[in-house]
């Protein structure tokens, strides 16, 4: 993968600086698109710059976190060519990339817990699109 853009609301402030500690433990190339605090926040503004950034690469991912992952993957799912998947266990995270080839994962801080959140990073990151009869599906979306 080329690079990850990570963002978040005010409620994922905190699950997004614990997952940035994962990816430089990782030694993951990422960029933080904010915000620096957990002061509040609109999420589309976000939202929309992790979308504009992965799309610019097709090997560019991204992770968004709100307090439901809702938010973040409706607007993220605006951008064309962006297929974000709001995943909330391990089989649809691994799912989302093999058969979706989601490119950012969204996560809700309120329903998950930082060590399942973490997990379903390191799955997203390592699976790969399946293709075959997916790509078409792919293709018509």
């Amino acid at each position: 993968m080329k690079k990850i853009f990570i963002a978040s609301d005010h409620a994922g402030f905190d699950l997004k600086e614990m997952i940035k500690k994962y990816l430089s433990k990782k030694k993951l190339t990422f960029k933080d698109l904010g915000p620096e605090n957990d002061k509040r926040v609109d999420y589309p503004a976000y939202a929309h710059n992790v979308a504009k950034k992965v799309k610019v690469n097709k090997n560019n991912v991204g992770i968004l976190i709100c307090g439901s992952g809702t938010g973040m993957n409706i607007v993220a799912n605006k951008h064309k060519n962006i297929r974000a998947a709001q995943c909330f266990n391990l089989k649809s995270t691994k799912l989302s990339r093999l058969h979706n080839d989601a490119n950012i994962i969204t996560l809700g801080s309120r329903f998950i817990s930082k060590k399942n959140a973490l997990n379903f990073i390191g799955v997203f990151l390592k699976t790969k699109f399946e293709g075959g009869r997916h790509s078409k599906r792919i293709r018509k979306i």
